[in-house]
């Protein structure tokens, strides 16, 4: 058994994404965040894979588009509702490597330590669940080590206060949780300064992370404008 780490993405120009930062600070300006959130994000996995032997993958949630996502093997999210496309990617995981962990590219301040608690809880014989909850109600990350009910992960009303809490009594029954700490998404322009504090903070910023840092430095005098 191992683990396998899937990063869930939109391709720019081929899906409308960071929607809500647009007004402020644009639809380009928006897609480039979004891109080097990814990137952020894709380095702290990829370290965390160097140290605890972790699999990463783009999950791209546009037909065709694997060839903008390189440094992973791509696997496409398919159609239909969020919780469709992350049943379908957890089921391709699990039926890969026997566990898997979700993650959005919302929250690029994650640490290889929050990683690594999660991959060694995913790793026991027994039937184990993790969840990275985030401050809006939602969550930054899902993992689990057992073949789950895809009708479960319908049940949550998504980008909602209470998702996480909905998600969790969804999987009532299913396994032991962890649950990590609880991390802030970019989605607005109100997260940027508090984002960018956390990753100012970090004692082993990646080289992605310390970039972000000085775009969302850029984008901070906007963000204080809107306040």
């Amino acid at each position: 058994m191992s683990v396998a780490v899937a990063i869930f993405v939109k391709t720019p120009g081929l899906s409308a994404l960071k929607t809500r930062l647009w007004p402020n600070l644009g639809r380009e300006a928006a897609e480039r965040l979004h891109m080097a959130c990814a990137e952020a994000v894709a380095s702290v996995v990829a370290e965390a894979g160097r140290r605890h032997g972790m699999t990463a993958y783009w999950a791209v949630a546009e037909e065709n588009a694997t060839a903008h996502w390189p440094g992973f093997p791509c696997v496409e999210q398919g159609a239909g509702s969020l919780g469709e496309r992350m049943a379908r990617v957890y089921r391709r995981m699990y039926e890969r490597h026997g566990a898997a962990i979700l993650i959005g590219a919302d929250a690029p301040q994650i640490e290889v330590r929050h990683l690594a608690e999660a991959d060694a809880w995913l790793r026991a014989a027994s039937a184990h669940l993790a969840i990275g909850p985030a401050e809006d109600g939602g969550f930054w990350l899902f993992g689990g080590n057992r073949r789950l009910d895809d009708t479960a992960w319908l049940q949550p009303r998504y980008s909602a206060p209470s998702t996480a809490v909905e998600f969790v009594e969804a999987l009532r029954g299913q396994g032991d949780w962890l649950e990590l700490e609880r991390l802030r998404d970019i989605d607005t322009v109100a997260d940027i300064g508090p984002v960018r504090e956390r990753l100012a903070a970090l004692a082993d910023a990646t080289a992605e992370q310390s970039h972000l840092m000085e775009q969302l430095g850029r984008l901070d005098d906007i963000a204080e404008r809107c306040a």
